[in-house]
């Protein structure tokens, strides 16, 4: 009889749970999506959103986070790396502003960037140098633990004991 379905290899194809939306979400997306401004050089991630099927982009981008390059008037330009057997290729796609939210994995760089400017002024107000590098942690600190000899504890096995019944 052989073969009676088709595999599909279409656009969409194994994509039924990662692009469906979760409970309370479905339906077309908001105005804030697209108040939103980006610029170039802004880090965005793509989460593909099932209800606008218009640039749509190709499901391995799904999740994935990438930097602005071109902004249109309903897309923007994304650049990524894709991992390619042992290789990083630069890739660019146009994405639709409904599948396209800002990232935040910049943000505590951005606060300490700002927090270590603030310290710079402070010390040059001071007249004295800062060091604005992190340093590793290291080892804790040496410690001696004294214990009294009444309240040493020797843990010690029992004595092995033949028993022949």
């Amino acid at each position: 009889m052989g073969a009676t379905r088709i595999i599909s290899k279409g656009y969409r194809h194994g994509t039924r749970d990662k692009y469906s939306k979760k409970y309370r979400t479905k339906g077309l997306p908001g105005l804030s999506r697209y108040l939103t401004t980006f610029k170039r050089g802004d880090y965005v991630d793509i989460v593909a959103d099932s209800s606008v099927q218009k640039g749509l982009p190709y499901s391995f981008y799904h999740g994935r986070t990438g930097i602005v390059f071109n902004v249109n008037r309903n897309a923007l330009g994304v650049e990524m790396t894709k991992i390619i057997g042992n290789r990083q290729l630069r890739k660019r796609i146009h994405v639709r502003i409904e599948h396209v939210r800002k990232s935040r994995c910049a943000e505590s760089f951005l606060r300490r960037v700002k927090e270590n400017d603030q310290k710079k002024r402070d010390a040059r107000l001071q007249g004295k140098t800062i060091v604005c590098k992190r340093e590793p942690q290291g080892p804790r600190d040496m410690k001696i633990v004294k214990a009294k000899q009444e309240d040493v504890e020797v843990l010690a096995p029992l004595p092995f004991v033949e028993n022949y019944f």
